[in-house]
This record gives C-alpha cells, structure tokens and sequence, in this order.
C-alpha cells in the first residue's frame, strides 16, 4: 500500500500546486494581459503564411510608401510597394523561432551543466571557468564569426544568441541546486542509497523546473532582441526573408518620408519584449511557494 500511496501522494500536490500557480496568474491583470498578447502573437505567428494578406516578396511600385489605412493596405507599404502587415507577420514569426530556438539551446547546454556544477563539487572549478570563458565573448563577436565561417541565417543568428545565454542558465541553475542540495528530502535520499543520478533526475531538476521556466520567459525577449539587432547589422535573417530588424535597417533611410515603415516593426518588438517580461515576472511570484504567507 505505501508504494501506491506516496506517487499518488506526489501527484496530488503536483495538481494542487498546478491550480494554486494558475489561481494566481488569473488574479494578476497584467499576467493575464500579458498572456493574451503572446497567445495572439504565437496564433499569428503560426498561420501567418496562411492568413497574411499579400506575398512578402509581392511588390506595387505605382504604391510605394502608402500611408497605413491606405485600401488594402492597413498599415501601408514600403519602398518596394510591399504589405508591411505582411511582412510585421512574418517577421514576428522569424523572431519568435529564433528566441525558441536560442533558448532551446541555451537550456539544453546549460541545465545539466549549472546542475553538475551545483552538486559536484569536483566539477565546479571547471565549469565556472567554462562559463567565465563564455562571458568573456559578446555574442556580436559570436554572431560575426559563424556568419563568416557558415554565412548569415536564422538558424546561426539563434546558435549564436543561444550560446551567449548559456552563462546566465549555468549560473541560476547552480544557485538552485545549492540551495536544493542542503535541503533534508535530498539528504534522507542520500540515506537511503539513491544515486547521484536518482537525486539529481529525481529531486534536484523538478523542484528547479520553476526557476528555469522563470529564466526561459526572461531569456526569449533578450534573445528576440538579439536577432534584431543581428539582422538590423546584417548578420541575421537575410533579405528578401522578413525580417523586423531587417525592416527597421531598410526602413531608417526613409524615415522622414515614412515613419511608419520603422515604428510599427519597432512597436512590435517592444510589445513582444515587454509581454515576455511581464508574464516572466508574473509567473515569477506565482510560483514562489511564500506568495501564500504574504
């Protein structure tokens, strides 16, 4: 009876913690806000090559920078007489790939690294001198070098902005799993011969998944912003791919003439970024197992 009563037990407070974090995401106005708008971003992502209204490549040149509210064209056009709606659509749905897929990449790396790091102690030593010898390469000078050795791209923009996220996955990991480490359930499991394996798949990584979903949400706007900032310097998404750096770099040599053409993108990557880190910020307190004795 006590083997079918404790993983019942566990499941239990899995679902009551579930329903206690979800409770208090739904009394915060700005976590639901928030969530709202990347629901819709990500909808929009998804079947933008379906339901945007024009090809990306589809040029007008007899409607060159037509005003946002133009007749078919909501929110105007470029230099080439392009949708910009269109483009924003597809451009977002590069952006988002490339912020999933740099932390894709920086958790796949960095979780097991931060929780070797935090319980071996033999293993500290090297991989903090890992994480020093990626911090001390921006991920500009990352993103140059595997532009010249594999060319510009999506997939290379998102390589390099993830390995520049490593250092900051390893280091919050770790600091979890110290402190998880001192705790008595990962002592008594020790006791009872659990292997190091057992205690770390086992105790360590479900009880931090909170701290790594937090630093996810965190890491996909700074990693968003990273790709525009590549493809605004060349060195991401290469035209004629959409792009909303590319966008904003085509975009500010007719600024005066259409402003249009570089606040929307721009508006748009704000918004991404600051829904991200209000919902990180939100799930953050949610999940703080002390938010019910305040």
């Amino acid at each position: 009876m006590t083997v079918l009563t404790v993983p019942m037990a566990e499941t239990a407070v899995s679902v009551t913690r579930r329903a206690r974090v979800l409770r208090r995401l739904r009394r915060n106005p700005l976590a639901v806000v928030s969530f709202v708008v990347l629901a819709l971003a990500a909808i929009i992502a998804l079947l933008s090559p379906w339901i945007a209204p024009y090809s990306v490549d589809q040029t007008d040149f007899a409607r060159t920078f037509a005003p946002p509210g133009t007749p078919g064209h909501v929110l105007g056009t470029d230099d080439l007489g392009r949708d910009v709606l269109s483009r924003i659509m597809l451009g977002a749905r590069a952006s988002l790939q490339v912020g999933l897929l740099a932390v894709a990449t920086s958790l796949v790396i960095g979780v097991p690294l931060g929780l070797a790091a935090g319980y071996f102690r033999a293993w500290d030593a090297v991989i903090s001198r890992f994480t020093d010898l990626l911090l001390a390469f921006p991920f500009l000078i990352m993103a140059v070098g595997l532009a010249a050795i594999r060319g510009a791209s999506l997939g290379n923009a998102a390589v390099a902005i993830g390995i520049a996220q490593i250092p900051g996955v390893i280091r919050v990991v770790r600091s979890d799993t110290l402190r998880l480490k001192s705790l008595d359930f990962v002592a008594a499991a020790v006791v009872d011969g659990a292997s190091d394996l057992w205690v770390l798949a086992r105790h360590i990584l479900p009880n931090a998944t909170s701290v790594i979903l937090v630093q996810a949400t965190v890491a996909i706007p700074a990693a968003i912003l990273g790709e525009a900032v590549l493809s605004f310097l060349g060195l991401g998404i290469q035209p004629p791919a959409p792009s909303l750096g590319t966008m904003l770099a085509t975009a500010q040599q007719f600024a005066a003439r259409a402003p249009w053409a570089a606040v929307l993108p721009g508006v748009v990557i704000m918004g991404l970024a600051l829904a991200f880190n209000v919902f990180g910020d939100a799930l953050r307190d949610a999940l703080d197992p002390k938010g019910d004795r305040r």
